[in-house]
């Protein structure tokens, strides 16, 4: 008599004893006793997605099975299948390795193997010649072009319906559609681009980036010369892994990075009251993460003329202004602060600028301080005012 902790009725057990596949679970079955006839087989071992047991599985009710390919795993396949392990539907389901066409033909959904892509059917492969969709294909209000892989495609049909259950946001609700955009563009993009072999540019690398995490999930499956061959256990630690990296990433755009647009809108909003030149910014406190959020809400909000400077207090209580960079990766500002004040600090700089309070230029003129939010203000009218007499004179 053999012990089978894996297969629930004899049934399911001649149908499937015979194929090959990897089970990975989501509760802990009841052992069954059948007799078969001797044969040479390992015993299988359970692996479990959680630590902790879940309600056992009866003939009487249908589990959710999500394929995928077995051997060697990849980010995207595992990042797909977190995703789809948060949604109600599918937080019980079975994930099944393999590439047998019987036994993905009676899962519910399919990620990464099958050789096809119907999301009517759930079948969500990129492998095949044919496939060349990207984000802007599949939705052309979005910009990405990167062709996507299994992790990007179930992101697309599955990422609002995730992101409204693990934030509680409407699915219309405007807030979830930028944060719907944000990680796909900083996080699930980088998976797509690396499972398909897109370079970020064209030319040599300076330096090899060997941390991302595409690269960590590959570090997961077995060595070449281990006597072990197993995926499983990689498998799962894989998903623990991009799951915890993938939320953690969801609470800082929610918790911090979301309201920093609103903090950048409603000053964009009162930047007329702050000068009437309409290109100055203040904020009550420093800290907060504004430059891709201004560059965006500039072209949301068809702002006529662009911001130049920021204003905002540090930790001391004491006032800075900032100028805005010409673009999110680059040294070069929109205007910078005076070529004389520059590297000049305290009085010097004071007696300078004819502007109490001065405290330092930095030598570049992209930051300058002062000890109140008047004179902070000043340092930005000051080089407005050059800057706009300097144009007058060039044109006349």
């Amino acid at each position: 008599m053999w012990r089978v902790a894996f297969i629930i009725t004899k049934s399911t057990l001649q149908r499937n004893f015979s194929k090959t596949a990897s089970v990975i679970l989501p509760f802990k079955l009841h052992s069954i006793t059948y007799a078969l006839p001797p044969v040479n087989v390992a015993r299988p071992e359970l692996r479990y997605m959680s630590s902790q047991a879940k309600r056992p599985c009866t003939e009487n009710m249908t589990v959710k099975k999500i394929g995928t390919h077995n051997g060697t795993f990849h980010c995207d396949e595992v990042l797909a299948c977190f995703i789809l392990r948060q949604l109600p539907e599918y937080k019980d389901a079975e994930i099944i390795r393999t590439r047998d066409p019987a036994l993905l033909s009676e899962c519910d959904v399919v990620v990464d193997v099958g050789g096809e892509f119907d999301p009517k059917r759930h079948r969500y492969d990129h492998h095949q010649r044919t496939f060349s969709e990207s984000f802007h294909s599949l939705c052309p209000e979005k910009p990405w072009v990167t062709k996507l892989s299994s992790a990007g495609l179930v992101y697309l049909h599955f990422g609002r319906q995730l992101l409204a259950q693990l934030t509680q946001l409407k699915e219309d609700d405007r807030q979830l559609e930028v944060l719907y955009d944000k990680l796909y563009e900083n996080f699930v993009e980088e998976v797509d681009a690396v499972d398909n072999g897109i370079s970020q540019y064209d030319g040599e690398a300076r330096y090899s980036v060997s941390t991302t995490l595409s690269a960590r999930v590959g570090h997961l499956n077995p060595r070449w010369n281990s006597k072990s061959q197993d995926t499983e256990e990689g498998f799962r630690k894989a998903m623990k892994m991009v799951g915890e990296e993938f939320l953690d990433r969801l609470d800082f755009y929610q918790s911090s990075w979301l309201p920093a647009r609103g903090v950048v809108e409603e000053a964009l909003k009162e930047r007329h009251q702050v000068d009437p030149s309409g290109e100055v910014l203040l904020f009550s406190q420093g800290g907060c993460p504004w430059k891709e959020h201004l560059f965006t809400l500039e072209k949301e909000l068809q702002v006529e003329s662009p911001i130049k400077f920021i204003l905002y207090s540090d930790q001391n209580g004491q006032w800075r202004v900032q100028c805005v960079p010409a673009g999110l990766n680059t040294f070069q500002n929109r205007l910078s602060l005076l070529e004389e004040w520059r590297g000049i600090r305290d009085e010097a700089l004071s007696e300078l600028s004819g502007i109490k309070g001065c405290i330092f230029v930095h030598a570049s003129g992209f930051i300058g301080g002062n000890k109140t939010q008047e004179g902070a203000l000043e340092m930005a009218r000051r080089t407005l005012q050059a800057a706009a007499q300097s144009s007058t004179n060039g044109s006349s």
